[in-house]
């Protein structure tokens, strides 16, 4: 009776076959063969791949595998393992995995292994961001050029570039794990609605100094440039955040929050990689806080320590925009705003006058028909309101309008409910929320 060979077993022999077909590619034993590693940014994995096809394309034979730890082992997938004896725990060769990235309508291989046959047999893999080359002893300025050429590629061909992005932290202090692409909604010129003398000052510190940067650097002015957005909660400072990511040409913006800011000193060095860049830094009050009477070593300081010397190292020819956001200015480390070379001009973003509440309440009502009638007495009630509780009162009158009749011009009543429920029902933590705390209470029709 002839016994079944184990699973185990089968996956060995293949380990076993594809460790001579190594030796057939290399023509010798493998002791001869040597390893080049080159590990790029976190951010760069997905530029590898083509970076890596790019080169083998002239090469008169390609083959492709693709490569997993093996069940008995979870560590990463190396070079080293593949030409060394099999053994249960070598790493398993067999079809290729892709991950889909949506953002960008690519894929990239999850881990890929090319065999090839160019000026000499190569053996590549790729592992994430990590790249091993390997070739018979007295083949190094060959693999040497090899990987020039994926450097080359990778810095000048960036699919990341001028996108909007941020990275993806992991557990280690300062480092990611990879990259997230933001699709945000386009915003038009149309839709930022500030008073004009905030347009003015944006105007004149980002469209205009983006015409005139090249000229300036050319007379021997920097390039890079400081700012910061100031004002009450929902004035506009991320709605007008998205419009300039929207508008500024050819930049990629990357944006950090609260839980990136650990991660300062690799975006700023990959605004450097990407430029021209903006680096977004929202509620920077959360690390910036002045220092009064606190004593080093707390994590927040640690951090501002590290934003503060990112921002003086950029050079005068970097073109980077730094983009800093808060709503409690007055609470800001002195460092921060103080010094020359850092913040270059402040942006007030103030609780919305007349003019500006009236065309927002025309932007966001949508295809709710109003009266001029409807839209004067909501100006004249949301005094002192923010253009995110106009936003928020338009979307409950739309709802209060569905279900009641959904038909025609948008009634009174629909407005009296909304303000009724925004205004008092939630109490003062609901108007606060809302961007209302600047209303009074005796604002009823």
């Amino acid at each position: 009776m002839v016994s079944q060979k184990q699973p185990r077993d089968r996956a060995l022999e293949a380990k076993l076959a594809f460790h001579r077909d190594l030796k057939k590619h290399f023509n010798g034993p493998l002791e001869k063969v040597e390893i080049i590693s080159r590990h790029f940014r976190s951010t760069s994995w997905v530029d590898l791949q083509p970076a890596v096809e790019k080169l083998l394309a002239t090469c008169e034979r390609v083959e492709l595998f693709g490569v997993k730890s093996s069940e008995y082992r979870a560590d990463v997938v190396t070079l080293s393992d593949l030409l060394a004896v099999p053994s249960f725990g070598s790493p398993d060769i067999g079809a290729t995995t892709f991950i889909d990235l949506p953002d960008i309508g690519e894929r990239r291989l999850r881990n890929g292994l090319w065999l090839a046959v160019g000026d000499v047999p190569i053996a590549i893999l790729v592992t994430g961001s990590t790249l091993q080359i390997a070739a018979t002893r007295g083949n190094g300025v060959y693999v040497d050029a090899c990987i020039r050429a994926i450097e080359k590629t990778i810095t000048t061909a960036s699919t990341l570039r001028g996108r909007v992005i941020s990275l993806v932290s992991s557990r280690g202090f300062g480092k990611s794990d990879g990259v997230n692409v933001h699709n945000l909604r386009q915003v038009s010129r149309e839709e930022v609605i500030l008073p004009a003398k905030t347009l003015e000052v944006l105007d004149a510190n980002v469209t205009a100094f983006i015409r005139a940067r090249q000229a300036m650097k050319n007379l021997g002015f920097s390039g890079k440039k400081g700012l910061l957005f100031y004002g009450p909660p929902g004035t506009g400072k991320t709605h007008t955040i998205h419009y300039l990511a929207s508008q500024l040409p050819g930049h990629t913006t990357l944006l950090l929050g609260a839980d990136d800011l650990g991660d300062v000193s690799e975006y700023f060095d990959l605004a450097r990689f990407l430029q021209p860049a903006m680096i977004v830094i929202e509620d920077v009050d959360l690390i910036a806080t002045a220092r009064r009477g606190v004593t080093g070593g707390s994590g927040a300081e640690l951090i501002l320590n590290k934003l503060l010397n990112e921002m003086d190292g950029l050079l005068p020819d970097a073109d980077v925009f730094v983009v800093l956001t808060t709503n409690a200015p007055e609470t800001l480390e002195s460092a921060l705003v103080s010094r020359p070379g850092r913040i270059d001009q402040t942006i007030e973003f103030p609780l919305p006058d007349d003019e500006s509440r009236s065309r927002l309440i025309k932007l966001y009502a949508g295809r709710l028909v109003l009266s001029s009638e409807m839209i004067v007495d909501i100006v004249k009630r949301t005094a002192g309101a923010s253009g995110a509780f106009i936003k928020e009162l338009m979307r409950r009158c739309a709802q209060y309008h569905i279900e009641t009749s959904g038909q025609g011009i948008l009634q009174q009543a629909a407005i009296d409910y909304a303000m009724d429920q925004m205004l008092f029902q939630g109490g003062t933590l609901n108007l606060k929320l809302l961007g209302g705390t600047g209303i009074g209470f005796s604002t009823a029709a």
